[in-house]
Protein backbone atom coordinates (compact mmCIF):
# COMPACT_ATOMS: atom_id res chain seq x y z
CA UNK A 1 0.00 0.00 0.00
CA UNK A 2 1.28 3.06 -0.99
CA UNK A 3 1.12 6.63 -0.26
CA UNK A 4 0.15 8.88 2.47
CA UNK A 5 -2.35 7.78 4.89
CA UNK A 6 -4.70 10.82 7.07
CA UNK A 7 -5.62 10.24 10.46
CA UNK A 8 -8.41 11.39 12.22
CA UNK A 9 -8.44 11.54 16.33
CA UNK A 10 -11.91 12.62 17.20
CA UNK A 11 -13.60 13.60 20.58
CA UNK A 12 -10.21 15.57 22.02
CA UNK A 13 -11.28 17.79 24.72
CA UNK A 14 -7.79 19.14 26.03
CA UNK A 15 -5.15 20.86 24.60
CA UNK A 16 -2.56 18.61 25.50
CA UNK A 17 -4.34 15.40 23.56
CA UNK A 18 -4.44 17.84 20.73
CA UNK A 19 -1.35 18.68 20.43
CA UNK A 20 0.11 15.02 20.88
CA UNK A 21 -2.83 13.86 17.97
CA UNK A 22 -1.21 16.68 15.79
CA UNK A 23 3.09 16.28 16.77
CA UNK A 24 2.21 12.24 16.37
CA UNK A 25 1.12 12.95 12.62
CA UNK A 26 -2.70 13.14 12.60
CA UNK A 27 -3.95 15.15 9.96
CA UNK A 28 -7.61 15.95 11.52
CA UNK A 29 -8.49 16.80 15.33
CA UNK A 30 -12.14 16.30 16.25
CA UNK A 31 -14.35 17.65 18.74
CA UNK A 32 -17.89 16.79 19.52
CA UNK A 33 -20.88 18.81 20.16
CA UNK A 34 -23.27 16.34 21.16
CA UNK A 35 -24.63 17.25 24.94
CA UNK A 36 -25.53 12.81 25.25
CA UNK A 37 -21.28 12.32 24.26
CA UNK A 38 -19.05 11.86 27.14
CA UNK A 39 -16.79 13.69 24.84
CA UNK A 40 -18.94 16.79 24.57
CA UNK A 41 -17.83 19.71 24.37
CA UNK A 42 -19.41 23.40 25.03
CA UNK A 43 -18.84 26.24 22.28
CA UNK A 44 -16.88 28.38 25.31
CA UNK A 45 -14.91 25.07 25.97
CA UNK A 46 -13.83 24.40 22.42
CA UNK A 47 -12.63 28.00 21.46
CA UNK A 48 -9.37 28.17 22.99
CA UNK A 49 -8.67 24.49 21.60
CA UNK A 50 -9.41 25.00 18.14
CA UNK A 51 -7.38 28.70 18.63
CA UNK A 52 -4.44 26.88 19.34
CA UNK A 53 -4.31 23.98 17.67
CA UNK A 54 -1.27 23.19 15.66
CA UNK A 55 -0.85 24.35 12.59
CA UNK A 56 -1.02 22.65 9.19
CA UNK A 57 -3.89 20.22 11.11
CA UNK A 58 -7.40 20.29 10.18
CA UNK A 59 -9.95 21.15 13.05
CA UNK A 60 -13.01 19.19 12.38
CA UNK A 61 -16.84 19.76 14.52
CA UNK A 62 -18.79 16.93 14.73
CA UNK A 63 -22.67 17.95 15.31
CA UNK A 64 -25.51 15.54 15.46
CA UNK A 65 -29.15 16.94 13.78
CA UNK A 66 -27.82 20.85 15.07
CA UNK A 67 -29.93 23.60 13.76
CA UNK A 68 -28.80 26.74 12.58
CA UNK A 69 -28.89 28.81 15.55
CA UNK A 70 -26.30 26.44 16.81
CA UNK A 71 -24.41 25.97 13.78
CA UNK A 72 -24.40 29.92 13.64
CA UNK A 73 -22.96 29.88 17.01
CA UNK A 74 -20.17 27.22 16.55
CA UNK A 75 -18.94 28.70 13.32
CA UNK A 76 -18.74 31.91 14.44
CA UNK A 77 -17.26 31.47 17.63
CA UNK A 78 -15.00 28.77 16.78
CA UNK A 79 -12.22 28.16 14.19
CA UNK A 80 -12.79 25.06 12.94
CA UNK A 81 -12.35 24.10 9.44
CA UNK A 82 -14.74 21.31 8.61
CA UNK A 83 -18.09 20.96 9.74
CA UNK A 84 -18.91 16.87 10.24
CA UNK A 85 -22.79 15.88 10.63
CA UNK A 86 -23.16 12.80 12.14
CA UNK A 87 -26.83 12.53 13.01
CA UNK A 88 -29.82 11.94 10.57
CA UNK A 89 -29.42 14.84 7.93
CA UNK A 90 -30.51 14.18 4.81
CA UNK A 91 -28.41 14.98 1.73
CA UNK A 92 -30.63 18.00 1.19
CA UNK A 93 -29.71 19.51 4.94
CA UNK A 94 -26.11 18.79 4.17
CA UNK A 95 -25.88 20.53 0.36
CA UNK A 96 -27.91 23.84 2.92
CA UNK A 97 -25.49 23.63 5.69
CA UNK A 98 -22.53 23.56 3.02
CA UNK A 99 -24.09 26.45 1.35
CA UNK A 100 -25.10 28.75 4.37
CA UNK A 101 -21.91 28.13 5.90
CA UNK A 102 -19.06 27.94 3.23
CA UNK A 103 -17.30 25.06 4.85
CA UNK A 104 -16.59 21.56 3.70
CA UNK A 105 -18.70 19.11 5.29
CA UNK A 106 -18.17 15.29 6.26
CA UNK A 107 -21.18 13.60 6.37
CA UNK A 108 -20.90 10.05 8.51
CA UNK A 109 -22.82 7.19 7.26
CA UNK A 110 -23.61 3.87 9.20
CA UNK A 111 -22.83 0.75 7.28
CA UNK A 112 -24.28 -2.94 8.81
CA UNK A 113 -24.82 -4.11 5.85
CA UNK A 114 -25.35 -4.29 1.71
CA UNK A 115 -28.60 -2.52 1.62
CA UNK A 116 -26.83 0.88 3.59
CA UNK A 117 -24.41 1.23 0.30
CA UNK A 118 -27.23 2.99 -1.43
CA UNK A 119 -27.07 5.82 1.72
CA UNK A 120 -23.05 6.36 0.76
CA UNK A 121 -23.60 7.00 -2.88
CA UNK A 122 -26.64 10.30 -2.23
CA UNK A 123 -24.39 11.49 0.36
CA UNK A 124 -21.36 11.45 -1.80
CA UNK A 125 -23.16 13.70 -4.80
CA UNK A 126 -23.65 16.35 -1.74
CA UNK A 127 -20.94 15.94 0.68
CA UNK A 128 -17.27 17.30 0.48
CA UNK A 129 -16.35 13.67 2.12
CA UNK A 130 -17.91 11.27 3.62
CA UNK A 131 -17.26 8.82 6.45
CA UNK A 132 -18.06 4.96 6.52
CA UNK A 133 -19.09 4.11 10.24
CA UNK A 134 -20.44 1.55 12.18
CA UNK A 135 -24.38 1.52 12.06
CA UNK A 136 -24.99 1.85 15.65
CA UNK A 137 -27.09 -0.66 17.57
CA UNK A 138 -30.89 0.80 17.89
CA UNK A 139 -31.57 2.29 21.04
CA UNK A 140 -28.38 3.51 21.30
CA UNK A 141 -27.45 6.97 22.92
CA UNK A 142 -24.63 7.96 20.69
CA UNK A 143 -24.40 8.01 16.67
CA UNK A 144 -20.98 7.10 16.63
CA UNK A 145 -18.22 6.39 19.31
CA UNK A 146 -19.67 2.87 20.08
CA UNK A 147 -16.15 0.84 19.08
CA UNK A 148 -18.27 -1.13 17.01
CA UNK A 149 -16.93 -2.51 13.50
CA UNK A 150 -19.09 -3.85 10.72
CA UNK A 151 -17.80 -6.05 7.81
CA UNK A 152 -15.08 -4.08 6.17
CA UNK A 153 -15.31 -6.47 2.99
CA UNK A 154 -19.08 -4.73 1.89
CA UNK A 155 -16.64 -1.23 0.86
CA UNK A 156 -13.88 -3.03 -0.46
CA UNK A 157 -12.93 -1.76 -3.45
CA UNK A 158 -15.55 0.72 -3.73
CA UNK A 159 -15.21 4.09 -4.99
CA UNK A 160 -17.58 7.19 -4.40
CA UNK A 161 -17.47 10.74 -6.19
CA UNK A 162 -15.53 12.51 -2.99
CA UNK A 163 -12.62 11.23 -0.21
CA UNK A 164 -13.65 9.04 2.37
CA UNK A 165 -12.89 7.95 5.81
CA UNK A 166 -13.05 4.32 7.18
CA UNK A 167 -14.41 4.80 11.26
CA UNK A 168 -15.84 2.35 13.69
CA UNK A 169 -14.44 0.08 16.09
CA UNK A 170 -10.92 1.14 14.94
CA UNK A 171 -7.47 0.44 17.08
CA UNK A 172 -3.70 0.11 16.76
CA UNK A 173 -4.23 -3.83 16.45
CA UNK A 174 -6.76 -3.78 13.41
CA UNK A 175 -5.89 -0.63 11.54
CA UNK A 176 -3.65 -2.27 9.29
CA UNK A 177 -5.92 -5.35 8.00
CA UNK A 178 -8.68 -3.03 7.98
CA UNK A 179 -6.96 -0.44 5.26
CA UNK A 180 -6.24 -3.85 3.52
CA UNK A 181 -9.12 -5.00 3.52
CA UNK A 182 -11.19 -1.88 2.26
CA UNK A 183 -8.28 0.44 0.56
CA UNK A 184 -8.91 3.31 2.70
CA UNK A 185 -6.70 5.90 2.71
CA UNK A 186 -8.10 7.54 5.49
CA UNK A 187 -9.12 6.88 9.22
CA UNK A 188 -10.54 7.81 12.25
CA UNK A 189 -10.63 6.93 15.79
CA UNK A 190 -12.54 7.84 18.74
CA UNK A 191 -13.38 5.34 21.72
CA UNK A 192 -10.06 2.97 20.47
CA UNK A 193 -7.66 5.57 21.92
CA UNK A 194 -9.26 6.09 25.16
CA UNK A 195 -9.14 4.39 29.11
CA UNK A 196 -12.77 5.22 29.65
CA UNK A 197 -15.71 6.93 27.72
CA UNK A 198 -14.71 10.27 27.11
CA UNK A 199 -10.60 9.93 27.99
CA UNK A 200 -8.07 10.21 25.64
CA UNK A 201 -4.45 8.13 26.21
CA UNK A 202 -1.58 9.80 24.57
CA UNK A 203 0.59 6.25 24.38
CA UNK A 204 -3.31 5.14 22.39
CA UNK A 205 -3.10 7.72 20.08
CA UNK A 206 0.71 7.50 19.21
CA UNK A 207 0.33 3.72 18.94
CA UNK A 208 -2.77 4.47 16.32
CA UNK A 209 -1.36 6.69 14.31
CA UNK A 210 1.88 4.96 13.99
CA UNK A 211 -0.33 1.79 13.21
CA UNK A 212 -2.08 3.78 10.55
CA UNK A 213 1.34 4.81 9.24
CA UNK A 214 2.81 2.22 9.03
CA UNK A 215 0.00 -0.31 7.06
CA UNK A 216 1.16 2.89 4.27
CA UNK A 217 4.72 1.42 3.86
Amino acid sequence: MAGPVRVKICGLRDAGTVAVAAEAGAAYVGFVFFDRSPRNLTIAEAVPLARDAPLGVAKVALTVDADDAFLDRLTGEVAIDILQLQGKESPARVAEVKARYGLPVMKAVGVADAGDLVALELYGEVADQILVDAKPPKGAALPGGNGLTFDWRLVAGRRWPVPWMLAGGLNAGNVAEAMRLTGARQVDISSGVETAPGVKDVGLIRAFIAAAHGAAG
